[in-house]
């Protein structure tokens, strides 16, 4: 073999190297319109669909996988060793507990309505958000939000009394509403913590709008009816917060809404889930992916887990880290298979609930 044969072989065998033989993997193949319309059989395709389609459809297995979870003889033994005593367990009626984390842009969103689905029928467990995340469920049972669009110019909008979330609207009289609203409740708090030495929380807050919201559509009167806690330890970090410090300015006994008594309740949510397993599903990162992550540190972790957020790890933030980063401090097991989706959860989330828990309450 001459020089410039022996040259082509290398460089065929740089470009064509062989492969090892594939057998444990799945095909790419998505889904085909010549079979009809069929949102279920789409769904079904995502795990061979690539990119993040994939990993939507590994998270609608993940959170089949907390559904479909029950106690037995293995479990305890594989968590708790013979820290439970066995003969007093149901082993059919224990699920796996299900954290809800979501920001308060979801709650903004038409995504609202997903979550109070989930409330409504008790299919969640505990759920965590912001103080936008409850004021603005609260807001749209008193007025309506709007579809803008993310170019419209902050200087107009503010001349109009609008303000912008993305590309959603939201008028100054929704928050005048809810003004006139909350402040005679802030009032009776008041009293109450006077008269009867009620120790507000900001979760027995959040139950208390939603006992007096009084409303089909919002996430906190079915939260509260269905006696589902929904926690908040900053919620002074929006509207509520505006409105507490003017109740605080103009009242000479003071409001008090004590956040220890919450980080020892949602921390026990987890801590006292046994001999149950947990997981997790956080829309968006910050505040409530960090709290409930880090109570789940307090039981040696979570057990399953999806995150849908379109945040990145290179910055070190908390709202980006990966599902390995909260393995090695501890909250999610190490033998957990915790999926993250790189999307928007608006897209994400109601097509999840889709294939998962709406598929399920509908068979009922």
């Amino acid at each position: 073999m001459d020089s410039k044969n022996e040259d082509l072989l290398e460089i065929r065998e740089v470009l064509f190297k062989a492969s090892r033989p594939i057998k444990d993997l799945k095909p790419v193949q998505g889904y085909d319109f010549n079979n009809g319309i069929n949102l279920e059989a789409l769904l079904n395709s995502l795990t061979s669909t690539g990119f993040q389609a994939t990993n939507l459809g590994r998270a609608i297995e993940e959170v089949n996988c907390m559904l479909n979870w029950r106690l037995n003889d293995g479990s305890i033994d594989e968590i708790y060793g013979n820290e439970v005593d066995r003969d007093s367990i149901n082993h059919s009626q224990i699920k796996c507990k299900i954290f809800l984390g979501c920001t308060s842009n979801i709650i903004s969103s038409g995504v609202r309505e997903s979550i109070r689905f989930l409330i409504e029928h008790k299919q969640v467990d505990v759920l965590v958000t912001t103080a936008g995340g409850v004021e603005e469920d609260i807001i749209k049972c008193l007025a309506n939000t709007y579809i803008g669009d993310f170019s419209l110019k902050g200087a107009s909008l503010r001349k109009q009394g609008l303000n912008r979330i993305g590309n959603l609207l939201l008028p100054n009289e929704n928050y005048c509403k809810f003004e006139d609203w909350l402040t005679p409740i802030l009032d009776n708090l008041l009293l109450e913590q006077q008269q009867n030495g009620t120790l507000w929380t900001p979760s027995k807050v959040i139950a208390r709008l939603g006992k007096e919201i009084n409303h089909p559509k919002s996430i906190c009167y079915w939260a509260q009816k269905n006696n589902i806690p929904i926690y908040c330890p900053a919620l002074t970090d929006g509207s509520f917060g505006d409105m507490l410090y003017m109740h605080l300015v103009h009242n000479t006994n003071q409001l008090v809404i004590d956040i220890g008594q919450d980080i020892k309740a949602m921390n026990s949510e987890a801590i006292n889930a046994k001999p149950t397993k947990t997981g997790m599903i956080i829309l968006g990162g910050g505040l409530p992916k960090h709290h409930i992550c880090n109570a789940n540190l307090m039981r040696r972790g979570a057990d399953f887990g999806v995150y849908i957020n379109t945040a990145q790890e290179y910055d070190g933030s908390d709202s980006g880290a990966s599902p390995d980063e909260a393995v090695s401090w501890g909250k999610i097991r190490s033998d957990a298979n915790v999926v993250k989706v790189h999307c928007d959860a608006t897209i994400a989330f109601p097509l999840l609930v889709a294939q998962t828990f709406a598929q399920r309450i509908t068979k009922l």
